[in-house]
């Protein structure tokens, strides 16, 4: 989804993972129209006898969705690029949290700080009242939602209902949701979070704005009133990281199994926001991700179907493209194309998704629902092929807030274009999904074989915001995994590189966690 939950539920930058400084160490896709194809796509790679064995198992569980599910839980996934921290952690686990923090639960579900008002009563009261936690479920999350019933109003009302509980909680949701992530076999996290955002709206109501952008760029600077700025969101992740680690136990001789879990984090922009909010917070973590290995991008959050986010959109997109001109290294990743027919007006429909590739440098697209709604979309879709530009799909999100799901979503048109294509969970809290879900809804609704699951799983990390080159070679379509450079004469995953390989992997973090999935594959596969 969009990240378009109200401010206050995201204040904070969240903590850097303790994993993140150990990281020393489509041949299935339906044949391309000749109008479609990538110029340079490789013949597909044969199958080895062991992910023959391994489909072969596949295909038997099916229709045996415990079995499945089972499977897939187990598969080596790769990382999860698109994804809210405060949006991720299980709702009983905010629950529990708004117990112990002693908060209230009024009238309307939200949590609120104590005394208990009129009609409120003590969230801690969840825990012997079954009745009770029952609801608060329900309005903080997505579930029992009546299938098929317009869910975006209550999937994005959630997020001013548990603020008051993420708040506070950065390192222990990330301590809950990167243990989670372990359990199934996930190896890499990108999270989306808001670093210093009341000191960055302070900035810019004192500044205000100036349509030269470059005259607003420079008043924002003087005086080092950014540097401040981006030193107090260091100092934030700097808090949240040690509350991290005391709650995943890092650093002690039981440490939680998350703690092992690299992490990376995309700065939030508010884009329902007034200009100067939103440049100053674009400003803010464009310099983080030049300043601090934590942050690598940013994006731009909030429903695009909203009143300010359709007004300005285009404004938006040519913030991105002054500031990328004084940022280049920061990377960009953008919300776009997350609307379908009768949520906006059809004109609305025609260019999202090109203005971020276009105008505003997105190196990925979230969601990217609407493609087949965009101006000339097949020469887009041809487009974001040739510049390698990933889109992160969130099955369950998209059928819960938009009502698209199966051939209605653009899934099986991106891959058909030679489009890279991310599985990802969104806010899977909310949602009531884990990457294992979104990997067992891309299987079922779309047929998609092993090798196709194994091929979605690698991109999750090629196109991550990892530094360093990667494993594979870079001139063809999802198919394309073969290694190159160093690593080109190597097995990947064995156990001993040879030396211009090792150095290869000791010196590129992304090409060491390619190399880990890849042995996490070999383990895998000879389960059967």
């Amino acid at each position: 989804m969009n990240s378009h939950r109200p401010r206050a539920a995201c204040r904070r930058a969240a903590p850097l993972h303790a994993g993140l400084g150990c990281l020393a160490v489509l041949s299935l896709l339906p044949a391309l129209p000749a109008a479609a194809r990538p110029a340079h796509a490789p013949a597909p790679r044969p199958e080895t006898p062991a992910e023959r064995r391994v489909s072969s198992y596949l295909d038997s569980v099916r229709d045996r969705p415990e079995a499945l599910r089972a499977f897939l839980r187990a598969l080596p996934k790769g990382g999860d690029l698109h994804h809210h921290l405060s949006g991720a952690a299980p709702t009983e686990f905010l629950i529990r949290l708004a117990g112990e923090d002693g908060l209230c639960v009024d009238a309307s579900m939200t949590a609120v700080p104590p005394p208990c008002g009129p009609g409120a009563r003590p969230a801690s009261d969840a825990a012997v009242d079954a009745a009770f936690h029952r609801a608060i479920l329900r309005a903080w999350s997505m579930q029992d939602f009546p299938p098929g019933q317009p869910g975006h109003d209550h999937f994005f009302a959630t997020f001013g209902k548990f603020g008051a509980v993420t708040e506070p909680n950065r390192g222990k949701l990330l301590a809950e949701v990167a243990a989670g992530a372990v359990a199934q076999n996930q190896l890499y996290l990108e999270s989306m979070v808001t670093p210093a955002v009341a000191g960055a709206e302070r900035l810019a109501d004192e500044v205000g704005y100036d349509e030269d952008l470059g005259a607003l760029h420079r008043k924002l600077l003087a005086g080092g009133r950014m540097d401040r700025l981006v030193a107090e969101a260091r100092q934030e992740a700097d808090a949240a990281d040690a509350q991290f680690r005391t709650a995943a136990h890092c650093g002690t001789a039981r440490p939680d199994p998350g703690c092992s879990l690299p992490v990376r984090w995309i700065s939030h922009v508010y884009r329902a926001s007034s200009p100067e909010r939103v440049f100053t917070q674009i400003v803010l973590g464009m310099r983080l991700a030049e300043r601090d290995r934590r942050f690598v991008a940013v994006n731009l959050v909030q429903p695009e179907d909203w009143e300010v986010p359709l007004r300005d959109y285009r404004l938006h997109m040519r913030m991105l493209d002054h500031l990328h001109r004084a940022y280049p290294r920061a990377r960009l990743t953008l919300h776009a194309g997350e609307l379908a027919p009768g949520l906006v007006k059809p004109e609305d429909l025609t260019f999202h998704i090109r203005e971020a590739v276009r105008t505003g440098h997105a190196e990925r697209i979230g969601h990217g629902v609407d493609l087949r709604h965009e101006d000339d979309w097949q020469e887009l879709a041809r487009l974001m092929a040739r510049r390698r530009i990933a889109v992160e799909v969130p099955l369950t999100s998209n059928a819960q807030i938009l009502g698209v799901s199966g051939d209605a979503h653009p899934f099986r048109t991106y891959r058909r274009y030679g489009v890279p294509v991310v599985l990802s969970t969104d806010d899977p809290g909310v949602s009531r999904t884990d990457l294992g879900t979104e990997y067992q809804r891309a299987a079922t609704s779309y047929g998609l074989g092993y090798r196709e699951l194994k091929d979605l799983a690698r991109d999750s990390l090629e196109y991550a915001f990892l530094p360093g080159p990667g494993l594979w070679r870079a001139d063809g379509d999802g198919g394309r995994h073969r290694p190159a450079g160093p690593c080109r004469r190597e097995r990947p995953g064995s156990q001993t590189p040879r030396p211009a390989c090792a150095r290869l992997l000791a010196g590129s973090p992304k090409a060491a966690l390619q190399w880990r999935l890849e042995a996490a594959f070999a383990r895998f596969e000879r389960r059967f």
